[in-house]
């Protein structure tokens, strides 16, 4: 499958939110509270379209994932309990989400790998991410993609681990 990876728009908000949605669920089904706070909602996806943080992966005209990426834009990642690998600009991303019907394809994967190239072309070789201790599916992929747990960041009053990945040429 050759898939596209581009800026989202408002009108892609109700798929997006769908898969979110669904993702929300499937997080809730496998015991984690993670994403069960009312966080992420509607309102945040149509924030990331606003300030041109939102990405879309595609399959033709459907999107089958999502996530934000942002550069140097988490003030959380400064009170890092633990040691990030590098300082200076950084590119991150949160709220990745692949579509039910697509699942165990690889695709989150594959949108990080868009994510580092989104980094390259912007002249940034560190990339940062969190996750939930028991986002298993998360941990298992920043280990394949080469990430290097750094410490503890806090988001809403919960505990994440943080990662990082130097990019090389």
């Amino acid at each position: 499958m050759q898939y596209s990876f581009r800026p989202a728009r408002e009108q892609d908000l109700d798929q997006i939110w769908g898969i979110l949605k669904d993702a929300i669920t499937r997080r809730k089904e496998e015991g984690s509270n993670q994403w069960q706070d009312g966080y992420p909602n509607p309102e945040v996806v149509r924030a990331d379209i606003a300030k041109d943080s939102g990405y879309v992966l595609t399959d033709g005209d459907t999107i089958v994932g999502y996530c934000a990426i942002l550069i140097n834009d988490e003030p959380e990642y400064a009170n890092l309990r633990g040691k990030w690998l590098t300082e200076g600009d950084f590119v991150l991303y949160h709220r990745v989400a692949v579509s039910d019907k697509y699942l165990g394809q690889g695709l989150a994967q594959e949108m990080l790998k868009r994510v580092e190239e989104y980094a390259r072309e912007h002249g940034i070789r560190s990339v940062k991410a969190d996750t939930n201790f028991d986002n298993l599916g998360m941990l298992r992929i920043f280990e394949k993609l080469g990430y290097t747990y750094c410490g503890e960041v806090s988001f809403r009053g919960s505990s994440r681990k943080a990662f990082e990945k130097v990019l090389v040429d």
